[in-house]
């Protein structure tokens, strides 16, 4: 394969909104295909004609409807009953960032396919050290993490409960706001890690603005993986002290909180 210029990331997340789109749409079982190859790209209307890698994801699933496939970008949108509708937002979102282009043909009742074009890179591959990424730190302390899909919030839970902290867990600013104020009366929070955007309810934004009310010197970490806000890019001046971007691994979350936290194991 050709090489493209990425961000890490941003690609795992495009990859883990994609697999668990298709794995989502196959209820009663299937297969998900993802395939690469070079593809050289001539007098196409919709792609500037170039050297790409096409990566495809096809699923077996129910497929997307004619009426919903035009919509399926839109933030919010969504047809199933727990789904935030931001996994096909962000990961079309990423593509552009990375003057990508995506194409997707789906059949009702036979599977979808998205098929993504990433624009060849003529640079020269340096491989970097990464050992230090791998670096796991354990630590102590209390920590709130808010979050409304209830499988981050429960793997965020479990990854930092392994790390050697006591997590407790919100799905919205209102609860995480209760919570930050009841633990006041025993043991407060060391710091809290805020999702940026909860569908039906209060935000990380909008969250922090209301823990400062209560501790101007709260620690509070914004997470998102629809970067393009501005507590993004600006998250000290929102008073976040740091952020932390979706997916994120064990060693990113260990690293955050051992930096931001310091007690004695």
């Amino acid at each position: 394969l050709r090489s493209i210029e990425f961000d890490e990331g941003q690609i795992i997340q495009i990859i883990n909104n994609l697999v668990l789109n298709s794995i989502q749409s196959m209820e009663n079982g299937g297969t998900v295909k993802i395939s690469a190859k070079n593809a050289d790209v001539r007098n196409n209307s919709l792609i500037p004609d170039g050297e790409y890698i096409n990566v495809k994801f096809s699923d077996q699933g129910s497929g997307i409807s004619k009426e919903n496939l035009a919509k399926i970008y839109d933030p919010f949108f969504t047809t199933k009953p727990k789904g935030s509708g931001l996994g096909l937002t962000t990961t079309y979102s990423i593509i552009k960032r990375h003057n990508g282009y995506v194409n997707v043909e789906s059949e009702e009742g036979k599977g979808t396919t998205f098929s993504i074009y990433f624009p060849a890179s003529s640079k020269k591959i340096i491989v970097e050290n990464t050992k230090n990424d791998k670096i796991i730190e354990k630590g102590c302390g209390k920590i709130l993490i808010m979050d409304d899909n209830v499988d981050i919030r429960e793997l965020a839970k479990k990854m930092i409960t392994e790390l050697g902290y006591n997590v407790e867990s919100a799905s919205n600013g209102e609860e995480a706001i209760k919570k930050y104020n009841e633990s006041i009366k025993t043991e407060p929070f060391d710091l809290v890690i805020l999702d940026l955007t909860i569908q039906g309810g209060m935000g990380g934004k909008d969250t922090i603005k209301e823990l400062l009310k209560i501790n101007h010197d709260i620690k509070a970490i914004v997470t998102s993986g629809y970067s393009i806000d501005t507590a993004i890019s600006d998250y000290i001046r929102m008073g976040f002290c740091d952020i932390l971007n979706k997916p994120y691994s064990i060693e990113s979350i260990s690293q955050l909180l051992n930096k931001h936290i310091k007690r004695n194991v």
